[in-house]
């Protein structure tokens, strides 16, 4: 079997190799040699356009992460991304979902990246991923005035429940933490008819409370808050359903529960 070509070999053409060079050097110009040929003012424009654009698109993707990060360490940060991420995607709209691959399983640790740099990323790029979510809600797939305790309720797939180790809707330039919270920060994210990206803040109980709904595409209102309280061991079980029938019927105002037809 015919051995597979590798990368800038001597097996590979001349201009492929050139290719190469040039696109080696606008990743990493401090570290790849000018490629041959080129004019060095040329190749400088180059270097800068390409950087400068990836640059300004993940600091107006990630607007607090970059508030919070001098300068010098912002750019070694985004350096390190560009010269040694390899992104499978040519779409602008993708680069800051390959960013925050990076950030996840390819990002070695320096001693100046707050602790909390993976999380407030992720959260600040789900805004963006909602915003551009290709899907919608129609009246026809939802009940939107039937009984949610008695009917089956469904999450939208426009609203997104996470959970943090850091309050990452809190974090800014004046307010960070140097360790995670003893107790967890849960969020939903979802997208209002206004197609504008809202948060809430909510509670373990509401967060559990909606993963079962989220698991399941049977059980009641009433079966999944009999769940809650059952896990709780709370003494007064009809306290939580009603209690959890409310939180329900507000998130469905929000647009982030409906009933299942």
């Amino acid at each position: 079997m015919k051995p597979a070509v590798t990368y800038n070999t001597p097996d590979r053409p001349d201009f492929v190799r050139q290719q190469y060079a040039f696109a080696a050097h606008i990743r990493d110009p401090e570290k790849k040699p000018h490629p041959q040929g080129v004019e060095e003012r040329r190749m400088k424009i180059y270097c800068e356009l390409f950087y400068n654009n990836v640059e300004d698109l993940i600091a107006n993707t990630f607007p607090v992460l970059r508030k919070i990060m001098h300068d010098g360490h912002w750019h070694a940060l985004i350096r390190d991304y560009f010269a040694h991420h390899v992104s499978h995607t040519p779409l602008f709209p993708e680069i800051p979902r390959e960013f925050l691959k990076y950030l996840e399983s390819e990002r070695k640790p320096c001693a100046d990246d707050p602790p909390f740099l993976f999380e407030l990323a992720h959260y600040e790029w789900v805004e963006l991923a909602l915003a551009i979510f290709d899907e919608s809600m129609t009246e026809a797939a939802t009940d939107s005035a039937g009984d949610l305790l008695e009917g089956v309720p469904a999450i939208s797939p426009l609203a997104w429940v996470l959970c943090y180790s850091f309050p990452v809707h809190r974090i800014t330039p004046d307010f960070q933490l140097d360790r995670a919270d003893a107790s967890k920060t849960n969020l939903i994210v979802y997208r209002d008819q206004d197609f504008n990206v809202q948060f809430i803040e909510i509670n373990k109980i509401t967060a559990r409370l909606l993963h079962l709904a989220g698991e399941s595409a049977a059980k009641s209102g009433l079966t999944l808050l009999r769940q809650v309280a059952a896990e709780m061991n709370h003494p007064q079980p009809e306290t939580v359903v009603q209690g959890g029938i409310q939180i329900l019927n507000d998130l469905r105002k929000r647009g982030v529960v409906y009933r299942l037809p």
